[in-house]
């Protein structure tokens, strides 16, 4: 039984999920909708509390690590894609094909993209990292203006605080 919590963020209330201090889910809202919770997670406002500390602190600015217990649930495929995302340094972005050879698998960009998709802990497994080999911001689950603003978080020499980028 997962234990879920909200979050208010630049990016809106996000939905924080776990068991103990193991994050499982974060969701983003898309617009103005508020994330749900499975019907069978039970509430509890003091759950994750390293897990909203540390986003705190990522969203003021002050941290670009992550240290978290995480359990990603999917398929031996998509973990594979999600470990590849946690080596993409705070700040930087590859492409889709570039993560598909991180994993030993080059031709498989559509289904590391598919995998990506499925990231059920964005931000702290940052799929949002993940930009067309042209340079285009395709695809993320969120919505394209959080990936947009998670970038520009991620690029404090463009001048601004997250507070400030106004992307919204």
């Amino acid at each position: 039984m997962l234990t879920y919590r909200y979050l208010y963020t630049p990016l809106g209330t996000l939905l924080l999920a776990g068991q103990e201090n193991c994050l499982e889910v974060i969701r983003i809202p898309r617009e103005t909708e508020l994330p749900s919770p499975h019907s069978d997670w039970v509430e509890d406002d003091s759950c994750l509390q390293a897990v909203v500390d540390q986003l705190n602190r990522y969203f003021s600015g002050e941290l670009k690590a992550f240290s978290l217990k995480l359990n990603p649930q999917g398929s031996v495929f998509q973990k594979k894609a999600w470990d590849a995302l946690l080596t993409i340094p705070y700040g930087e972005t590859i492409s889709y094909e570039e993560q598909a050879m991180r994993i030993g698998q080059p031709t498989a960009s559509r289904a590391v993209g598919m995998a990506n998709g499925k990231n059920p802990i964005p931000i702290i497994i940052p799929c949002h990292r993940v930009i067309g080999k042209d340079g285009s911001l395709t695809g993320f689950s969120s919505g394209l203006n959080a990936k947009k603003y998670l970038l520009a978080l991620e690029k404090p020499q463009e001048g601004k605080k997250g507070e400030q980028l106004g992307l919204f």
